[in-house]
């Protein structure tokens, strides 16, 4: 059997309202559905990613503050979720003063980079069949922002995956997000890539939204991912009810949708291990 330290991919957008915890969750679940073994780490205060897959406020009692202050290791955040193979490490709003509290500490980049490198490590068998404990993906869900705690999911990531909702703005912003992506690789993350960019809330009616699809696969090229998230009322609906929207209504075009996407990403995964 041969070990690999999971694949950690943070998901970083600075503008709201983009897609970012409902691709966390149901990116997530689609790796899980897949055979992969997922941990999903809330890095944001509001906490929406744990909210979404029925993690009730009161019962995190230790959270991702808790590891990024080294107060518990990042295991002992560690949720079970609905889905098979797929766990979360909670977060709570006390991550709201984490750039306060550890602004002066040397090593405030790479508390997150540490807690995860503390994980176990699963390997695979002969078939390809993960065996032992461990993740063999990592999916960060930031905050939006480029603050401390997208620093730290920066700085521990192996790569940068993007959503970018199909809107007038859509490209407004992202030009700092590269810039900051390119700040971390140059001085904390040498290996960091971007992923890709997943783009979503695809509206068909609306002739913007192809015009958007066209404008960032010709600024963004093969970084873009083939694989398009609609809008989708039951996407949206699925969250109030604690469950990622493929335990929700497996057979809508979201579902399918980040089915496609995880799929995707799998072969990418595949195609640089193979490079």
């Amino acid at each position: 059997m041969t070990a690999h330290r999971p694949r950690v991919l943070a998901i970083a957008n600075q503008k709201g309202g983009v897609g970012k915890t409902t691709t966390a969750i149901n990116l997530g679940t689609a790796l899980a559905a897949i055979d992969e073994r997922v941990l999903i780490v809330d890095l944001d205060p509001q906490g929406n990613a744990s909210t979404g897959l029925g993690i009730e406020y009161k019962t995190r009692t230790v959270s991702t503050y808790d590891a990024l202050m080294g107060d518990a290791p990042l295991a002992a955040t560690v949720r079970e979720t609905a889905v098979p193979h797929l766990h979360i490490a909670p977060s709570t709003i006390d991550l709201s003063g984490f750039d306060l509290e550890i602004s002066t500490a040397s090593d405030r980049a790479f508390r997150l980079r540490k807690a995860i490198a503390a994980l176990g490590t699963p390997a695979r068998n002969a078939e390809g069949k993960l065996e032992g404990e461990g993740y063999s993906y990592v999916l960060v869900d930031c905050p939006p922002s480029l603050n401390l705690l997208t620093v730290n999911a920066m700085a521990a990531a192996d790569a940068i995956l993007v959503p970018l909702q199909c809107e007038f703005f859509a490209l407004e912003g992202l030009s700092q997000l590269l810039k900051t992506v390119e700040q971390v690789k140059s001085t904390l993350n040498p290996g960091l890539t971007i992923h890709g960019i997943v783009l979503t809330m695809y509206d068909a009616r609306n002739n913007l939204s192809d015009q958007v699809v066209a404008d960032v696969r010709q600024f963004l090229g093969d970084k873009v991912y083939e694989t398009i998230i609609p809008r989708n009322v039951r996407v949206s609906e699925a969250p109030s009810y604690g469950k990622p929207v493929l335990l929700y209504d497996f057979k809508c075009v979201g579902s399918q949708a980040y089915l496609k996407l995880a799929s995707e990403i799998v072969q990418r995964e595949r195609t640089l291990a193979a490079a």
